[in-house]
């Protein structure tokens, strides 16, 4: 069985810079409280937005032992690896230690910051009009 929930704070958390305050264990526990009253048979919780492996240290501290959490970051390199391993073709055609240039039609100051939290090293991005 598939049980699906939502955590409408925890995405303001991390993009407020407020994933690593104390408060947001407090916003985590709640949830994983509510997830887990909602079927207690759960056995693995998948973390299913972009957002959610930055606060995966503190969500394994609220989850009950012997449930599994798993960030969808690891399940989809997992699966490019074994995709690029069937097809060497493909593989052979990837370009490695290219440059990256980031571009938003938001504001780039914003974006930069959150890019820098997400890729754990700077980003300085430009904004462009489409």
């Amino acid at each position: 069985m598939v049980t699906g929930h939502g955590c409408p704070m925890w995405v303001p958390l991390v993009e407020n810079s407020e994933a690593s305050s104390p408060g947001a264990d407090y916003f985590i526990k709640q949830e994983i409280d509510r997830l887990m009253s909602t079927d207690p048979l759960i056995d693995t919780i998948v973390l299913a937005c972009t957002h959610y492996p930055l606060l995966y240290d503190k969500i394994i501290r609220y989850v009950p032992d012997g449930v599994k959490v798993v960030s969808q970051g690891s399940i989809i390199a997992d699966s490019l690896v074994d995709y690029l391993r069937r097809h060497p073709g493909m593989d052979a055609r990837c370009q490695r230690g290219g440059e990256v240039e980031y571009l938003t039609t938001e504001n780039a100051g914003k974006f930069s910051e959150m890019a820098t939290i997400f890729l754990g090293r700077p980003v300085n991005a430009s904004q462009i009009t489409l």
